[in-house]
C-alpha cells in the first residue's frame, strides 16, 4: 500500500484522527499480525476520539465559562457545609438529563461560581451543552437586544441551551423589564433544559427581593419546583487564601 497517497486523501476527506493512527500503524513491527478488520477498528476508534474530543473543546469554548472549574478538584476540606456524596451524585449529569435545575446559596467567597463552573466544564464533558453568565451582564444584554431587534433570537439561544448558568443572582431588586425577561427564559426551558442559579441571597428571600407577588411565584414555581439545593455557609475561601498567601 502507498501510505503517503492514502493518507493525503485521508486529510483531504478530514478524517484526521484515522491518518494519525494510519501513520502510527506504519511505523509499528507488529502491525502485520492484526488483521484488516482489526486494524480498521482501530483506525475508526481514533477518529471519533478525535472527533468527540474536538466537539467537547467547541462546547467549552462556547460555554464562557468564568473558572476553570473541575468536579475532581472541588475542595471538601474547607469547612463550608458542602456535601461530598451530594457534589459526586450532581457530577453524574443525570440531573441535567431530567431536565431539573440546582440552586447553590451562600455568602460571598465560599466558592458558589467555582462550583457553578466545575458542573458546567463537567456537562460539557458528558456531550451537553452549557453558557455561563452573570445575571446582571444577562439582563444588560437583554435590554440591548430589545433595542436592535436581536431579543427573539436570544431568548431562542438561551432555551436551546442544555445547561444556563446564572451566577450572582439577587444582588438587587428586580425591575418589571427584568422580571419579565427572567419569567420568559425561565418558561421557555420548564421542563426542556436545566438552569443552575448562584446566590448570595437565601433561597426564602427571593420571593420578596423579586418584588411582584405574582410574578414570583410564577418565577420560582418553575425554578425550585424540580431543584437540587446546595447552601454553603462559613468563611471566605478568598480570605483564607490571602492569608495563607
Amino acid at each position: 500500500m502507498l501510505l503517503h497517497p492514502t493518507l493525503e486523501q485521508l486529510h483531504a476527506l478530514r478524517l484526521n484522527g484515522m491518518a494519525a493512527a494510519l501513520r502510527e500503524q506504519s511505523a509499528m513491527d507488529a502491525v502485520a499480525e492484526l488483521g484488516f478488520e482489526e486494524r480498521l477498528g482501530l483506525l475508526l476508534d481514533r477518529e471519533h476520539a478525535v472527533r468527540e474530543t474536538r466537539r467537547m473543546h467547541t462546547r467549552l469554548r462556547k460555554a464562557k465559562l468564568r473558572q476553570d472549574g473541575v468536579v475532581e478538584d472541588i475542595d471538601f476540606r474547607h469547612p463550608r457545609g458542602l456535601d461530598k456524596s451530594l457534589v459526586l451524585r450532581l457530577a453524574d449529569c443525570r440531573w441535567i438529563k431530567d431536565h431539573h435545575n440546582l440552586i447553590i446559596t451562600g455568602p460571598t467567597g465560599v466558592g458558589k461560581s467555582y462550583l457553578a463552573c466545575a458542573f458546567a466544564h463537567k456537562a460539557c464533558r458528558e456531550g451537553f451543552s452549557s453558557l455561563y453568565l452573570r445575571v446582571s451582564k444577562l439582563f444588560e444584554d437583554l435590554g440591548l437586544a430589545k433595542g436592535d431587534g436581536r431579543y427573539l433570537k436570544l431568548l431562542t439561544g438561551l432555551a436551546k441551551t442544555d445547561l444556563l448558568v446564572l451566577d450572582d443572582y439577587g444582588l438587587g431588586p428586580l425591575n418589571r423589564d427584568q422580571r419579565h425577561d427572567l419569567l420568559e427564559i425561565l418558561e421557555d426551558r420548564h421542563g426542556l433544559k436545566s438552569t443552575l442559579v448562584t446566590s448570595q441571597l437565601p433561597l426564602e428571600l427571593w420571593h420578596e427581593q423579586i418584588g411582584d407577588p405574582t410574578m414570583a411565584d410564577a418565577i420560582l414555581d418553575r425554578l425550585v419546583h424540580s431543584a437540587h439545593t446546595i447552601q454553603l455557609k462559613g468563611e471566605s475561601m478568598r480570605k483564607k487564601k490571602a492569608h495563607l498567601t
